[in-house]
């Protein structure tokens, strides 16, 4: 039975870093082994897990700290660091030892490349590969989860007019122009990877739809409501469950691929090759309707994401409660 220690960290920054790192949670918890069995090489290992400070990569890190508390480490949890920047400027420093990311965040904004790579796998062994070799940070292997920009519909919408994939609503676009209301960010609008890069891919204008410009979190809601017929999402955001919305596939691969990944420096990695086996059968089980619902039990239902995570890994008997 082990227990994740909780650094209270009180608004300080570590200095040698110039991180603020503070965490989310002030009341540990316990759990117990399930299928992730205790790992001699782990035990009483000090790891330190941080996440950045939205709720997705919150409930990542927190499955990372469990999984590895029934493994026998000694966890500590700074989770909720404020910014990708931030979180990788720790991970580097060795503040912390592991974190996810993503491999869109990674190629363009971590390693400066303009131009995403459509294929998955291929952005994923892109990133994996220059990170290695530029910083010294090892990629374990991607999940299903690919946190990227898609339009979504209401169900009723969808069954309406037959809508799956995003070419079904350019084929909708051109045969019924009046219905092409969207709701969309404002930067969305003008942004080349953005609405005019989506138009220009799958062969409409955007000059002759309706656009509503909205905050990230009221389209959602404005889709829901029929405010606007497109509502441009997050494909993993929670509130598509809550408000049953339907994603559109981007059948044509134009958005960037944002696949979600464990990141550790490679000095720990070759020090414990043991977490990497630890944490990929829960890799291998995640994919965006499994964290899009975590994420709705957190941002629709307000639960703890340290608690949402502890009971998806004992649902899926990965651990286990005390006795």
């Amino acid at each position: 039975m082990r227990r994740i220690t909780r650094l209270v960290v009180a608004a300080v920054v570590l200095l040698t870093s110039g991180c603020g790192l503070e965490s989310s949670f002030a009341l540990p918890f316990e759990v117990a082994p399930g299928s992730i069995r205790p790992v001699p090489e782990l035990a009483g290992v000090d790891i330190a897990v941080g996440s950045k400070d939205f709720t997705e990569n919150q409930v990542l890190g927190y499955l990372a700290e469990v999984a590895l508390v029934a493994a026998g480490a000694e966890v500590r949890d700074l989770t909720n660091i404020q910014g990708s920047n931030s979180s990788r400027q720790a991970l580097l420093t060795g503040d912390i030892d592991l974190s996810w990311d993503y491999t869109g965040t990674g190629w363009i904004s971590y390693l400066g490349n303009t131009d995403p790579i459509p294929d998955e796998r291929a952005q994923y062994e892109a990133v994996r590969d220059a990170d290695l070799a530029r910083n010294g940070l090892v990629w374990l292997d991607h999940s299903a989860i690919d946190n990227t920009y898609a339009f979504a519909v209401t169900r009723e919408f969808a069954r309406t007019h037959d809508l799956r994939t995003t070419s079904d609503m350019a084929a909708l676009i051109a045969r019924a122009p009046q219905e092409a209301v969207f709701c969309l960010e404002t930067e969305f609008v003008s942004r080349d990877d953005g609405f005019p890069g989506v138009a220009a891919a799958y062969g409409f204008d955007p000059g002759a739809v309706e656009v509503k410009t909205f905050g990230t979190g009221t389209i959602y809601t404005a889709t829901s409501t029929g405010l606007c017929n497109f509502g441009e999402v997050f494909t993993t955001d929670g509130r598509i469950v809550a408000l049953d919305l339907v994603v559109l596939e981007d059948d044509k691969r134009f958005f960037p691929r944002y696949n979600a990944a464990v990141v550790l420096r490679q000095d720990f990695h070759t020090a414990h090759p043991q977490v990497a086996r630890v944490l990929a059968p829960i890799v291998a089980r995640l994919d965006n309707d499994t964290i899009r619902g975590l994420n709705a039990e957190v941002d629709v239902a307000g639960r703890d994401p340290a608690a949402v995570a502890r009971d998806w890994l004992v649902r899926e008997g990965f651990v286990s409660l005390p006795a």
